[in-house]
């Protein structure tokens, strides 16, 4: 696998470069934010690693960009700010997983292997009505229009899909879909459902996500 490493700092750069090719990944390094959203345009990397404070362009700035660039690939920032509003805001931009500086090579290989996971549950299509998630081509069409999904959006609606006709709570998805147990996140999930509501059921008469009042959310037809 491919990984894309934005780091100006070139200590915590060089230590990242090492863990992970002695792991057996690839990895290419940018210096700041302007050289990583070039490499990331030119080559599909499986994941980036991103710095939020970096020269030139902010990795702020660059989660927005690089979701709309290229959706499916996953990207976990990493900042040595702590607060939980940082973390929240940077979930909310579009970023997987959010990692404060300074970390270990095992909690890093371990926040990469939650995100990186493609349809691990198996590769038999899943549907509901006329939505249709293909796990194997990492592919979502309701009716004939193809829909573009952020990672974690994906992951969200393919947890919500094996659980269809089911009440699923916001831990749940925080646990189950996501691999994370940050209760503050909480909010975030209510993010990401009015995403994929405006996704997959705006424009259509029947609608799918169903909210449950008090308790979470179902998908049901």
């Amino acid at each position: 696998m491919k990984i894309l490493v934005i780091e100006d700092e070139e200590n915590v750069a060089s230590f990242v470069q090492m863990g992970l090719e002695k792991s057996g990944y690839e990895v290419d390094l940018a210096a700041d934010g302007a050289e990583g959203f070039d490499k990331f345009c030119a080559v599909d990397y499986d994941l980036v690693l991103l710095d939020l404070i970096l020269p030139k362009m902010s990795g702020w700035d660059l989660i927005p960009m690089m979701s709309e660039q290229k959706p499916s690939i996953p990207i976990i920032a990493v900042s040595a700010r702590t607060d939980v509003e940082d973390r929240i805001h940077g979930l909310n931009l579009g970023c997987d997983d959010y990692l404060v500086k300074p970390f270990s090579l095992e909690e890093l290989l371990a926040r990469m292997q939650a995100v990186l996971r493609r349809g691990d549950l198996g590769a038999a299509q899943l549907r509901i009505g006329d939505l249709v998630l293909d796990p194997l081509k990492r592919r979502v069409v309701r009716g004939d229009k193809p829909i573009a999904l952020s990672n974690k959006a994906y992951l969200l609606l393919e947890y919500l899909l094996r659980n269809k006709g089911k009440v699923v709570t916001r831990s749940m998805v925080l646990e189950n879909a996501w691999n994370t147990t940050f209760n503050d996140f909480t909010n975030v999930v209510d993010v990401y459902i009015n995403y994929l509501r405006n996704k997959i059921d705006r424009g259509f008469d029947t609608k799918l996500i169903h909210t449950v009042r008090g308790v979470g959310y179902m998908l049901k037809n």
